[in-house]
């Protein structure tokens, strides 16, 4: 029987993918995609050339000298070469005997990481939304939380999580600084799972993670903050992340990873575990976690491990926070700027001073070069140090440009 070809490796379809990633083809003409679904195919080779300079030209460059604005940070090469693999072998972790060298592959990433943050074991999740509604979750079935309690700078999936899992949810006060206000905690935590952020994600801050141990559980989201955890320099930020009952992580964050990953980790991963697992007539194991089927996404972040060692990921971000202290140090000289306080985990807040016009300068700088956000009652200009490649020099012009 002859094999249809298109789940067959095309040599010179690849080629021309990698040529126009590579920016080595003609992608300045831009196709008119059709309004409905087309009757019959144009075929491989014509699709990819009509998609190329919409999906490769059409979209915010991460990497760029200027791009300091989302907690988005360009990816490196080899995840590209083994999201390239994933695609094309499409391995399926609820089923061991479909992946049984990605199932490994995750198990040995969990035991490299956890340990780092005190934790014992967890699994992969496509990003920290799954994993906090995961960590929630084993709290109900193992500590038998009926509320969560957390800052008003919680990432919006804490809400989501508990409004999916019945519970009672409380966001209190936050302090001068953006962080959870130890005072309005209560004495009672008996019943109650507190979740605190390393890296809250409109100004970065850490909350106090001494604070761990006080409730029935503890959930610390790192999301954005949990990769300094790698670096002798600012590991110190996170001192006590270590007595949290589980910890979430983005790795599409600062480990540099492609969309969808993160990581869900728990102090006693044996228990969490029993809890949060399912079995099924057609699995050959137990289905752990809010997932069914689950791909292969610890292939390139161990790829990415494994090129850059713990020390050159820490190098990366360290080079990233730099990029933070020098343009916060810069904005804070500057008399014309308003800063909401200093930068903790590399984001820093800042808007013209005498109720400037925060739109008006934002349309002045380059895409990709700051967001807005809302705190305190005042909008603010926010630049995220995702992009250890950028220039601050480069990005400093345009915003002592806009201020004058």
């Amino acid at each position: 029987m002859t094999k249809d070809p298109s789940f067959l490796a095309d040599r010179a379809g690849l080629e021309y993918a990698l040529e126009a990633l590579l920016k080595a083809v003609d992608t300045t003409r831009i196709p008119v995609l059709p309004g409905t679904l087309p009757q019959n195919g144009i075929g491989e080779h014509a699709v990819l050339s009509a998609l190329a300079p919409i999906v490769l030209d059409r979209a915010q460059p991460l990497g760029e000298a200027q791009s300091f604005a989302h907690m988005d940070p360009p990816t490196p090469w080899i995840t590209w070469a083994t999201s390239l693999w994933n695609a094309a072998l499409n391995q399926n972790l609820l089923h061991p005997d479909l992946s049984p060298a990605a199932t490994e592959i995750e198990a040995r990433v969990i035991d490299w990481l956890a340990p780092l943050y005190g934790m014992d074991g967890g699994h992969m999740v496509p990003g920290s939304t799954i994993a906090n509604l995961t960590a929630l979750w084993a709290a109900r079935e193992v500590a038998g939380v009926t509320k969560v309690i957390t800052s008003q700078a919680a990432h919006l999936s804490v809400a989501k999580a508990a409004h999916m899992l019945g519970l009672e949810f409380k966001a209190l006060d936050t302090n001068h600084y953006g962080r959870i206000n130890p005072s309005t905690l209560g004495d009672d935590l008996s019943k109650s799972a507190l979740v605190l952020t390393a890296g809250t994600t409109s100004a970065g801050a850490i909350d106090d993670l001494g604070l761990c141990g006080r409730a029935a559980w503890t959930h610390v989201d790192a999301a954005w903050a949990g990769p300094l955890q790698l670096s002798p320099e600012y590991a110190p930020l996170l001192a006590g992340i270590e007595n949290a009952d589980s910890v979430s992580i983005s790795a599409h964050k600062w480990f540099f990873q492609p969309k969808s990953s993160g990581l869900i980790l728990f102090s006693d991963n044996k228990k969490a575990e029993s809890v949060i697992s399912f079995g099924g007539a057609y699995l050959s194991t137990a289905n752990v976690g809010v997932l069914g089927s689950h791909g292969a996404i610890a292939v390139p972040l161990l790829a990415t491990l494994l090129a850059w060692g713990q020390n050159g990921l820490a190098q990366r971000i360290e080079r990233a926070m730099g990029l933070a202290d020098d343009l916060w140090r810069r904005l804070e000289a500057h008399p014309g700027v308003e800063l909401f306080g200093r930068q903790e985990s590399g984001v820093i807040l800042w808007r013209p001073k005498n109720a400037g016009d925060v739109d008006t300068v934002l349309a002045d700088l380059p895409a990709g070069a700051a967001s807005v956000t809302r705190l305190g009652g005042k909008r603010w200009l926010r630049h995220v140090a995702a992009n250890p490649n950028a220039d601050i020099e480069a990005l400093w012009l345009p915003i002592s440009r806009a201020l004058e």
